[in-house]
């Protein structure tokens, strides 16, 4: 390959002078060009703001979505995907997104997405059950479901985080509330039923949550609640006994007396203790015999005992 030749670039020639006649006229108008400003259709606008305005929604949605957590029950009837709320002190904390049967269908597994204020549901220790209208002797519960439908209540634990729970069947309407627990155990439990009042020298201070047998089967029993204020009414040598019936007795001389109970324990039964003069204050969960009546001896009991002011 030859090596370029060296020395001076040669000049070009100049350039022709244009002739006279195609010189352009000073005279004459000059055309300008204008930049073109992109202009947005109007049609496009509301499409644009809409989507912005969506977007905003949607962010603000997620901002506000707390855990999702499964709860399995049992009977998950009236609860509906996108409808169904969770509830906590009659508050909506969540909603139910999806409702599916476990692969042995034997239980319902129900999704619930919390609101990012109610994550200390999502703990050890919660508990979750389905709200719906029960009607019976003496109890009627969950009646404004019959307009707005089934909810799940729930009540947050103090646990470890946690997503997965077993759902309750039913919970006692005094599930939250301050007060003592007690069992009450008899060969026969009668006439008395789930919700049944419990009274001290005539004024309800309790009632029976639950109905169940001893795990040896040998008797019934029912468990209580006693309120928070009459708690220390309950002392170790505390004696209950059934109540709900009417009483007849007839002497020669003294002639018909007949003995009846309150209406409600007349109709749903009812358990009725009275507290010696001297004793210490049962604790939680203690268990006592349950009697068919009571005796003389326990009706004259007449302990002094300073209870806290009411609410």
């Amino acid at each position: 390959m030859s090596d370029p030749p060296k020395g001076p670039v040669p000049e070009e020639p100049p350039s022709e002078p244009i002739p006279a006649d195609r010189a352009p006229d000073p005279a004459l108008p000059r055309a300008t060009m204008r930049k073109r400003r992109w202009k947005l259709p109007l049609v496009w606008i509301v499409p644009l703001v809409a989507a912005m305005v969506a977007g905003s929604l949607v962010y603000q949605r997620m901002q506000e979505r707390g855990p999702t957590i499964t709860i399995r029950f049992r009977d998950a009837s009236g609860v509906k995907p996108d409808q169904t709320e969770m509830r906590y002190r009659g508050v909506p904390v969540g909603q139910v997104t999806r409702a599916e049967l476990t692969s042995d269908q034997q239980h319902v597994l129900v999704s619930v997405q919390l609101h990012h204020t109610a994550e200390g549901l999502a703990r050890e220790g919660s508990v979750f059950w389905i709200v719906r209208p029960e009607i019976g002797f003496g109890t009627v519960r969950g009646l404004s479901t019959v307009l707005t439908g089934s909810y799940i209540q729930s009540m947050p634990g103090k646990g470890k985080t946690k997503k997965d729970f077993v759902g309750l069947e039913s919970a006692s309407p005094t599930m939250g509330q301050p007060g003592m627990n007690v069992t009450l155990a008899s060969t026969q439990i009668g006439s008395v039923r789930v919700g049944s009042p419990i009274f001290y020298r005539g004024v309800e201070v309790g009632s029976v949550t639950a109905l169940e047998l001893s795990r040896d089967a040998t008797a019934a029993q029912a468990r209580a609640f006693i309120s928070q204020r009459y708690a220390r009414l309950i002392r170790v040598g505390s004696r209950f006994w059934m109540v709900g019936g009417v009483d007849v007795d007839f002497g020669l001389f003294r002639g018909l007396q007949i003995n009846v109970d309150s209406l409600r324990s007349l109709v749903t039964g009812g358990i009725a203790f009275a507290s010696p003069d001297e004793g210490e204050i049962a604790r939680e969960g203690t268990t006592f015999l349950l009697h068919d009546k009571p005796q003389k001896e326990w009706l004259d009991w007449r302990p002094k005992i300073t209870l806290p002011a009411g609410d």
